[in-house]
């Protein structure tokens, strides 16, 4: 029995272990199975690294105090984040991936930064 391309389903020539016929066969196997399976995902990761790319930018300014407004003006939307830490004194800060906030009072937030 001869192996078929995983892909486009031709009949493969060479290596016993060969599984795609083409580079482009296999770029096209693996882009498929690699992208977010629906809509719902999709729409989730665009708005994290919205929010991400706006905390970046006030970040990268040199700000590390920010009023809550001006990022819900920029589209933030803080009801999305990847994780959250709980202080000792009970505030919560919030991240997006490794850059987040943590609330000063209910206008103002700190800028925070993970460090690896």
């Amino acid at each position: 029995m001869q192996k078929q391309c995983l892909e486009c389903k031709t009949k493969l020539k060479g290596r016993a272990d060969k599984k795609f016929c083409s580079d482009d066969c296999r770029s096209t196997h693996h882009n498929r199975l690699n992208s977010d399976s629906n809509n719902f995902m999709r729409t989730v990761n665009n708005i994290l690294r919205r929010n991400r790319r706006i905390l970046q930018s006030y970040y990268h300014s040199g700000m590390t105090k920010i009023e809550r407004d001006n990022l819900i003006r920029e589209g933030f939307a803080f009801g999305y984040y990847t994780n959250e830490k709980r202080e000792k004194d009970g505030k919560v800060s919030r991240f997006c991936y490794e850059l987040g906030y943590k609330e000063v009072d209910s206008h103002s937030l700190n800028l925070i930064k993970i460090q690896m």
